[in-house]
């Protein structure tokens, strides 16, 4: 088993019992979101060797953890290691003699002391919520014994919290530090705090865990700088949007045809729109090294958020007086209802009037929900010289920025609170969510409203995008310090 082993960078083992959230707390410490690498599964005894996982930054090795198989046999693996102290107390000769001369008998407790013996620090994870009984008693004895730096970690796998202070205060005899790391739960700061608590434990190795710390922190920044660029990619291409189709003379003679045309630019326009949105969520799945995820939407649901449904309108996006400070002096964005007309021609599809300017038009549209179809939608209109089409998109309704741009801070923030080591992570909206951008500062809300304006109208503002793409980096950055 030499191939595993580095001593040349610090090392740490993660154990305890089958199924504790062994794998699970590596899979999100680490952001090891793939089952090829690291198996994570409610099958007993799914790890039955030691595996490493080293952390590389900058193409170097500083820290390498190992996965190992969980305790079968503690308290017989207890007694034999008494034995061999005979009328002493066992301490790190016993060990290592119990792993040289005992693997037949204690194999899984073998492999999970070996990288102890070599020289390996010990994160011990427990489930809290269960009682604290004679077997756990004798892992924590042996881990004891081992001398390592020791750091206890209370994973707890249900809300019962009634063994938690029986757990910290019997690991509290035993390890230098004990600290709850909810394997399905933690974010980027509970991973540093946790890394933070590695060097508590091992001070010799301080400049390398420090490296790391480093890294991580530069790394996270450069993360939430692609994904604020992916979001005003995604933002830009979803307010330019528009799908349109021919429109000959049987079209024009005959309404069910228009009528048929129209219903398949609908639907094809929010099918684009889904999928510009799958896109970018696809970018930051893949920037925040989520592989099982799926980036999955629905056209007509929009991925959990209906903009067909009233609540969506009202839970998300701007209120209606902050749509009114937003959308003073700017003027309304493009759109109208339907537009068609050819030299004072009309084809019986009727004449949408879409001239209110600034405040007032975003006070009357803040308090209007739109209906999706082609009468909520960008327009048709008759192309000059001969060429004749039906343009859709995007909605009218003032607020349909807002809410795009609140639906993606939402579904960011489900994003971040994925943990690796869970594997049945959603990240849609939940019924808990609530408006983001109404947090927003008005002179933020002001900036990207003109720039929403300039999109609509099919030019989107270049010389606003600097300051856009910082407004919506610190958004990011504050959603995900909430």
């Amino acid at each position: 088993m030499n191939d595993w082993w580095n001593d040349k960078v610090p090392s740490f083992v993660v154990v305890g019992r089958v199924n504790a959230g062994k794998s699970a707390t590596l899979a999100t410490l680490l952001e090891v979101d793939d089952d090829e690498i690291l198996r994570v599964s409610s099958t007993p005894g799914e790890t039955t060797s030691v595996q490493a996982l080293p952390v590389v930054y900058d193409d170097e090795e500083w820290i390498r953890f190992y996965d190992s198989p969980g305790f079968q046999q503690p308290v017989e693996a207890m007694r034999e290691i008494e034995r061999m102290a005979g009328d002493g107390t066992p301490g790190p000769d016993e060990v290592r003699r119990f792993v040289e001369e005992c693997g037949d008998r204690y194999p899984d407790e073998v492999r999970l002391l070996e990288p102890i013996v070599r020289g390996a620090g010990i994160l011990y994870v427990v489930d809290p919520s269960k009682p604290l009984r004679d077997s756990f008693i004798a892992e924590i004895e042996i881990l004891r014994w081992s001398g390592r730096p020791r750091l206890a970690l209370l994973n707890p796998q249900t809300e019962d919290t009634a063994h938690e202070q029986v757990w910290r205060e019997r690991l509290g005899t035993s390890f230098n530090l004990v600290r709850t790391f909810d394997a399905h739960q933690a974010k980027y700061d509970e991973r540093r705090k946790l890394l933070l608590a590695l060097l508590q434990i091992e001070e010799r190795q301080s400049d390398r865990i420090e490296h790391v710390l480093e890294a991580m922190e530069r790394e996270w920044g450069q993360r939430r700088e692609d994904a604020a660029e992916a979001l005003v990619d995604f933002l830009e291409k979803a307010l330019t949007l528009r799908t349109s189709d021919g429109l000959d003379e049987r079209d024009l003679g005959v309404p069910t045809r228009r009528e048929r045309k129209q219903e398949a630019l609908v639907e094809e326009y929010f099918t684009k729109l889904a999928k510009l949105e799958s896109d970018c969520l696809g970018r930051w799945l893949k920037i925040y090294r989520h592989h099982l995820l799926q980036a999955d939407t629905d056209p007509a649901l929009h991925r959990g958020l209906d903009l067909s449904a009233d609540e969506a309108w009202r839970k998300y996006g701007l209120n209606r007086s902050q749509l009114t400070a937003a959308g003073a002096g700017i003027g309304a964005a493009t759109g109208g209802l339907i537009d068609v007309g050819v030299g004072g021609h009309s084809f019986g599809i009727g004449l949408a009037i879409g001239a209110l300017v600034g405040g007032s038009a975003a006070f009357l549209q803040g308090g209007k929900l739109p209906e999706l179809k082609v009468s909520g939608l960008g327009g048709i209109r008759l192309r000059k010289g001969g060429g004749r089409s039906i343009v859709v998109g995007p909605p009218k309704e003032i607020n349909f920025p807002w809410v795009l741009l609140d639906s993606m801070l939402v579904r960011y923030r489900g994003l971040l609170s994925c943990a690796h080591g869970r594997r049945d992570a959603d990240m849609g909206p939940s019924a808990d969510d609530g408006s983001i951008v109404r947090e927003f500062e008005s002179d933020r809300r002001s900036l990207l409203q003109k720039w929403f304006t300039s999109c609509l109208k099919g030019s989107p503002d270049r010389g606003r995008e600097p300051e856009v793409f910082a407004a919506l980096l610190e958004a990011l950055e504050e959603v995900g310090e909430k």
